[in-house]
Parts: structure tokens; C-alpha cells; sequence
């Protein structure tokens, strides 16, 4: 007996548009690393760098959609989401330091913010990067500079994704087969 929570799930195959939508997947997010932590060496440690590439990649990969529509559109909603946390960040980081409650509160804040504005969908966005620019900030010197650097990387990463567009890999009739 199938659990109702639980979709079914159709018999897989790969198809060559899926295995092409991989690929793409893949070349965007490694272009999208080898680009953000080129831009990141000029403005930070070796090991910083490196964890600002992983969460372009993330960022990348949250908004990699199959059609550009799409992709703009995760993009959008995650800008949004973004530019909050920043705001909150900023200016909680420009006052104290990190403390696991001050983040607790900037994510409650964050959460409330977004559903101010209708966009409930969000709230998980704000939640995590609000966490990411905050603990991000540990170091006392500067902390104040990681909502900027991670607002740099996260853009980067949607930009370099909303580019690269599966609808130029396939005409519209082959976009969505046997999906």
C-alpha cells in the first residue's frame, strides 16, 4: 500500500534533453566557481575564497531551472530574498557582534519581513542565507564587510545561471519529452 504522502514516481529514463540539462548544470556551476573565486582572491583568504565558491555554486544551483523563465524567475526570488538579509545583517553586524541569538533573531525578523511582503514561499531563502552572512561574520574584524561579499557572491551566481538558459539547448518542441 503506497503511502499518500508520498508521489509516485513515473519509470525513469534518461532522454538525451535530461542528460543535456545535466551537463548544463554542471558546466554553470563550474564556470560559476572558477569565476567567483577568481573575483574573491582579490578580497580574501585562500579558505574564504574557496567556501565563497561552494555557495555560489549552491546559489547556482537553487535558481537552475529548465527554461529562462524560469531561472529569471528563482533568480528574482532569490534577490529578494537576499537583499533582505543583507539589510538585517547589515545593520545587526554594523551594531554587535555574532552571537547564535542575535541570528535566531534576524531570522525571526527575516521570516516576518517576508510574509509582510506575500512572500512566504521565501521565508526558507531568507532563513538560510541570513544564517550564511551571519555566521559568516564570526570574526570580529570586519564583520560588518560579510553581508556585502556574500550578497557580491550570491548575485554572481543567479546572474551566471539566468545566462545560461537551457531554451538554447533544445527547440521548444523537444523542451519537456516523455517529462
Amino acid at each position: 500500500m503506497r503511502d499518500e504522502a508520498t508521489p509516485e514516481v513515473k519509470s525513469p529514463r534518461l532522454s538525451s534533453w535530461v542528460v543535456a540539462y545535466a551537463l548544463n548544470m554542471a558546466m554553470t556551476c563550474l564556470i560559476t566557481y572558477w569565476v567567483m573565486t577568481d573575483a574573491l582572491s582579490r578580497f580574501v583568504d585562500d579558505s574564504f575564497d574557496f567556501l565563497g565558491g561552494m555557495w555560489a555554486v549552491v546559489a547556482t544551483v537553487f535558481v537552475f531551472r529548465e527554461t529562462r523563465p524560469g531561472s529569471l524567475s528563482a533568480g528574482i526570488a532569490r534577490l529578494i530574498a537576499t537583499c533582505v538579509s543583507f539589510a538585517l545583517c547589515l545593520l545587526y553586524l554594523s551594531l554587535f557582534p555574532f552571537i547564535p541569538v542575535g541570528m535566531a533573531a534576524l531570522i525571526a525578523i527575516g521570516t516576518l519581513v517576508m510574509a509582510l511582503l506575500g512572500r512566504r514561499e521565501d521565508i526558507v531563502t531568507v532563513g538560510i542565507t541570513t544564517a550564511d552572512m551571519v555566521v559568516a561574520a564570526m570574526s570580529p574584524t570586519d564583520a560588518w564587510q560579510q553581508p556585502l561579499l556574500r550578497l557580491c557572491r550570491h548575485c554572481g551566481g543567479d546572474r551566471i545561471r539566468c545566462r545560461m538558459s537551457m531554451d538554447r539547448l533544445a527547440p521548444v518542441s523537444t523542451r519537456y519529452p516523455n517529462a
